[in-house]
């Protein structure tokens, strides 16, 4: 039986060294090979994460400020009186949108589109707003010139009527004043016991009654009426001809309440017609000048004296 040498046997033991080390060395090789392919798809993970991160982040922010500036067209649009109601249900649909983005995990770029995708149309919504409240303030200016013009016309309109109104009552105060009657031809008689009849002046005993005597003047503006024709006596001191029994009175004029000596009812009828007052005597007459006053209705139609000596 042939013995190996040992030359043999360290030949074949360096071999099998050698390829042992250099199955080691492809194997860690390898190794590093695959630690740092994994090192690189964690980095470039941990990026694209993070990119998508900020790029959520970002939507979210043009999704508020988008919902701030929906606040500002609604609030301008109820002003302008637009309806609201359907940019009310979008800006809630809008803030539910910005909660769910706000709470998501999910950084997938197909999340990021969908958001995205929403900023466009909300910015396009934004624009339609524009364009709406442009038209309200085009029709609330419109209005409010048409307002103006209404009320221009409207105060041309009430001074036109003013004017009427004032023009009426100053033709109305015209007719009145010229409706007034007026006493023609006055004269003061005294009446003795026996029927005689003086004029002008007369001493106390000639007068057994007072007689007063006109003629109311033609007057064409003046309707036929009833009037009622008072006679005032005034005294040298100042004291009206009174007497109860006699039917003396008062009555009011410019709100103050006057005694009258008689007082008779006619139906005027614009004929120049004659009137006469007969007033017997209460007491001795005074000597003096005494005052005549003939009134129709609260106005003074004539005026007369007579003296007695």
């Amino acid at each position: 039986m042939a013995t190996e040498s040992p030359k043999n046997n360290s030949e074949e033991f360096g071999k099998t060294t050698k390829s042992s080390n250099k199955r080691a060395i492809i194997i860690a090789f390898i190794i590093i090979i695959a630690a740092v392919v994994g090192i690189k798809f964690y980095l470039d993970e941990a990026s694209e994460n993070e990119s998508l991160q900020a790029e959520l982040q970002e939507t979210y922010g043009e999704l508020d400020s988008i919902s701030q500036q929906l606040d500002q067209k609604i609030a301008e649009i109820e002003t302008l009186g637009g309806d609201v109601t359907e940019l009310q249900l979008i800006r809630k649909n809008l803030e539910d949108e910005k909660e769910e983005l706000r709470k998501s995990n999910n950084w997938a770029a197909n999340q990021i589109k969908k958001y995205k995708d929403k900023v466009s149309g909300y910015e396009e919504l934004l624009t339609l707003q524009d364009d709406k409240i442009k038209k309200l303030e085009q029709i609330n200016e419109q209005l409010l010139t048409e307002n103006t013009t209404l009320k221009t016309e409207k105060n041309v309109l009430n001074d036109s009527i003013s004017d009427l109104k004032d023009r009426r009552e100053e033709l109305k105060s015209k007719v009145a004043l010229a409706s007034r009657l007026k006493a023609e031809n006055i004269k003061v008689m005294a009446v003795n016991s026996r029927g005689k009849e003086r004029e002008d002046e007369f001493r106390p005993r000639h007068i057994e009654q007072l007689k007063v005597t006109f003629n109311l003047a033609e007057n064409n503006v003046a309707q036929p009426e009833g009037k009622n024709i008072i006679l005032r006596v005034i005294n040298p001191k100042g004291d009206i001809l009174f007497d109860v029994a006699t039917g003396s009175g008062s009555f009011m004029i410019e709100g103050k309440e006057m005694f009258y000596t008689a007082k008779q009812e006619i139906l005027f009828d614009n004929t120049q017609q004659r009137l006469s007052f007969l007033y017997d005597r209460g007491e001795e007459y005074e000597e003096g000048v005494y005052q005549v006053e003939l009134y129709a209705d609260d106005y003074v139609i004539g005026k007369e004296k007579f003296v007695v000596k």
